[in-house]
């Protein structure tokens, strides 16, 4: 492999770049027309993210709940909070509302004031029969209040579902069809038909609407998500071609570095497409990441070739030694960077294996890219003028490099007491981390759905599902009076849990079936008596699935019964206080030998995958550091060399962990992604900055200072230049509207200054100090990097000053 990656290795393929220019450009084209054709392939997310793996036994769990009820994310609500809804010309516009959403195919059934049924007994026969609560439109002001005051005071089964009686605000339940909602036909519906008769009636009206729902919710968050990329793409071009310039003041290598990128941005939708795989919130990152991480690697070789060319004066032997000295190195370095990204393939989570998948490949392929365009592109232009070699030479890149050599060279006992004292802050800042598992706490909160959840949340105490799903293990075992007492009894105590709403169940559909048996008296809104359980019978069973609502909450079999609350957004603590109080409760009443009792839900899947993830980080970030000393061992063929180099890149990550703790910041899925993609990245500075060292140090005759000092000068300008450009790179995420994605860039951006300081002081301090002995391992003295002496490749040269 030291072969492979040697001298021959990289002659060849600086003369393969070279001697095939136009060949090599012809395939880039083709291959970007190729990724292009894929683009029509990409799909975008119409769900919340699974976390978990397939066969983890919350998604079993949660996969046997739809097989036998089917999908529970396929309510949207709105609802009103103001005292004119009950005046005959507003209830009459809101009654109209509900009509025209009923027309809509996407809707199965609709749950309004307008659609409200009361149950009437009858006596010949004997039945139930259902009557409308509103029969035409509203006439009168007293006919509109008789209506509010029926609705309070009499029709307890529609509490908590149609109305809260503590403060006046009214809702309305539309049920999409079950095999719409994870479709594109739900964003038609919502974004094209709901949405604009919503705005109609507030505009009509002056009252303002709330809506929400988790089918609501997983639109209007796609869209957000959809209409972000855009501005991460340009925002991160714009960011890092401004700070590009700045720095080399050159528009042609700006342009260079731009297309380079571009390209790379254009491969990255085109593997999306052609792997299939769904544009979420992670993935819609993966563009801005190339740009990003692309730019670093155009200043490398970009400056490489300045400094040769400003050297020597020759265009190809630039160029060439462009090739041999920096691709190996850039190589590592994607490597190393791409492996942070890849340990994500090995957390068994379908969401972040794809991102690792996608990110991993990108990351390659720019580094491809940024290796073949630009000397490509540089051997057909003139030879760069004296203006674009000024930066190379700029006082105030000196006066940082200088200051950088000094603290090297006078403070490394400062240095080591600050790097102890900010471990031991970081320890005590780690032990304040909280941990996320909420499924909305991510998302916009600038937002007006967002502000509606938290409407719901306060007027219905919440809008995320969570559901009970109770086998009773046999057929009709759920219309058994000692089961529906067991329900009710675990009704209760969710009711009186203050995270959860009054639930939904076939319970509330049997109260209300007494209620009618005794001429609606409200008093009667309970469980029947054995006794009046025979006398309700006959009454009940000429009322199967007319309500609308029955079929929703119990199986074909009456086998199985479902109980639907509400979760308001707690963190992953609290829950799992929750989910244990249930349970204990369900295990007193539903014995294991008779009843199968699960608690599921889209929210609380999301929760525990947010759990796992956390269980598999260290996994995952030790498998990152692992791999990473593997490329250093294959670089350097040094144990001490390894260690050398992991320290002044596990410190940045400790500092950001601390830094979490004291500003609050959870751990949840977003972020746990920083630690693994901080590390891939800072190894960089390490190998570049040693891959320098360990050049000086043949040139230099095995001179240990003068080789640190020697790179900390050369490898530190592109250091800070790189560093730079990552740092406000990442920090373009910082404009998202989603806390996870800002809390990403924000974290990134810190750790990677944080990497680039203590590689620039920490690594060297320690090469003085403890490198004496690395330097004389024979086996340190053969690297798998091998850097080019002059007298290596004059030969070579001429062969391509001849082409």
């Amino acid at each position: 492999m030291t072969k492979l990656l040697g001298y021959g290795f990289w002659n060849g393929v600086a003369r393969l770049i070279l001697r095939n220019r136009l060949f090599i450009l012809f395939i880039i084209a083709g291959f970007t027309v190729f990724l292009g054709t894929q683009w029509k392939y990409m799909r975008f997310t119409y769900t919340e993210a699974n976390l978990l793996p397939d066969d983890h036994e919350v998604n079993l769990e949660y996969n046997t709940f739809l097989e036998q009820i089917g999908e529970e994310g396929n309510l949207v609500v709105f609802g009103i909070k103001d005292s004119s809804l009950f005046t005959p010309q507003i209830l009459n516009k809101w009654n109209a509302l509900s009509d025209k959403i009923n027309e809509f195919d996407a809707v199965a059934l609709s749950v309004s004031l307008k659609d409200l049924k009361l149950l009437k007994r009858e006596d010949d026969p004997k039945r139930f029969d259902l009557k409308p609560f509103i029969e035409g439109e509203v006439s009168s002001n007293s006919e509109a209040l008789s209506l509010k005051k029926k609705l309070f005071n009499d029709l307890p089964f529609y509490e908590g579902l149609i109305y809260n009686k503590r403060t006046g605000t009214v809702r309305s339940a539309v049920y999409l069809r079950k095999d719409i909602v994870n479709t594109a036909a739900r964003k038609d519906f919502i974004v094209d038909d709901l949405i604009p008769l919503i705005e109609e009636f507030e505009e009509e009206t002056g009252i303002t609407v709330h809506t929400s729902g988790m089918p609501y919710i997983r639109t209007l968050n796609s869209k957000t998500i959809i209409g972000e990329i855009g501005w991460f793409v340009g925002g991160a071009l714009v960011v890092t071609s401004l700070i590009f310039f700045f720095f080399f003041r050159s528009y042609r290598a700006t342009f260079i570095s731009m297309i380079t990128v571009v390209i790379g941005v254009m491969w990255a939708f085109g593997f999306l497409g052609l792997l299939g795989y769904e544009i979420t919130v992670l993935t819609a990152l993966i563009p801005p990441l190339i740009i990003v991480i692309g730019i670093p690697n155009c200043i490398f070789l970009i400056n490489k070739y300045q400094q040769e060319y400003k050297n020597h004066g020759n265009k190809i032997k630039a160029l060439q030694r462009v090739i041999t000295k920096v691709g190996n190195a850039t190589l590592m370095t994607n490597i190393t960077t791409a492996s942070g990204f890849a340990t994500f393939i090995l957390t068994q989570s379908s969401l972040l294996k794809e991102f690792g998948i996608v990110a991993s490949i990108n990351i390659l392929a720019i580094f491809l890219l940024s290796l073949l365009i630009i000397p490509i592109v540089y051997s057909y232009m003139t030879p760069p003028k004296e203006r674009h070699l000024k930066h190379l030479g700029k006082s105030w890149i000196e006066g940082f490099v200088n200051w950088i050599e000094k603290m090297v060279r006078d403070r490394k006992i400062t240095i080591y007491i600050t790097t102890v004292l900010l471990l031991i802050v970081s320890m005590i800042g780690i032990y304040k981390i909280k941990v996320s598992g909420s499924l909305i706490e991510d998302m916009p909160k600038n937002t007006g759905f967002y502000n509606d959840i938290k409407f719901f949340e306060s007027e219905f105490d919440g809008i995320m599902p969570l559901e009970v799903l109770i086998d009773t293990k046999r057929p009709k075992g759920v219309m058994k009076l000692p089961t529906l007492k067991r329900m009710d009894e675990l009704a209760t105590t969710i009711s009186e849990t203050p995270e959860l709403s009054k639930p939904l169940s076939i319970v509330n559909l049997v109260k209300y079936g007494k209620q009618a048996f005794y001429n609606g008296d409200p008093q009667y809104y309970q469980l029947p008596t054995s006794n009046e359980r025979n006398f309700i019978l006959p009454y009940a069973q000429s009322f199967s699935t007319e309500a609308g609502l029955l079929d929703s909450y119990i199986d074909s079999t009456g086998q199985y019964a479902r109980m639907t609350t509400f979760m308001q957004d707690i963190g992953t603590d609290r829950m799992e206080i929750v989910e244990d109080n249930l349970y204990n409760k369900i295990n007193i009443l539903f014995p294991e030998d008779k009843f199968d009792v699960t608690l599921t839900g889209k929210a609380l899947v999301f929760q525990k995958g947010t759990t796992y993830l956390i269980n598999n980080l260290i996994i995952s970030l030790s498998l990152a550091i692992l791999l990473i000393a593997i490329f250093m061992a294959f670089m350097f063929r040094s144990v001490k060399m390894i260690l050398v180099s992991l320290i002044p890149n596990l410190l940045p990550l400790l500092i950001t962990a601390g830094l979490m703790g004291f500003l609050g910041v959870p751990i949840k899925p977003s972020t746990i992604l920083v630690f693994s993609i901080a590390f891939g990245i800072s190894v960089d500075d390490t190998i570049h900055f040693l891959a320098k060292y360990r050049q000086e140090l043949r040139s230099s005759g095995w001179k240990i200072k003068r080789s640190v000092y020697a790179s900390v000068r050369e490898a530190g300008v592109s250091m800070f230049y790189t560093s730079i450009v990552l740092f406000f790179g990442f920090s373009v995420f910082m404009i998202s509207s989603f806390g996870g994605t800002v809390a990403l860039g924000g974290l990134v951006s810190v750790t990677l200054i944080f990497a680039m300081l203590s590689n620039l002081l920490l690594l060297p301090s320690l090469l003085l100090s403890l490198e004496r002995n690395i330097a004389n391992e024979e086996d340190f003295k053969k690297p798998a990097i091998q850097i080019l002496d002059e007298a290596d490749d004059e030969e070579e040269l001429e062969k391509l000053d001849k082409d």
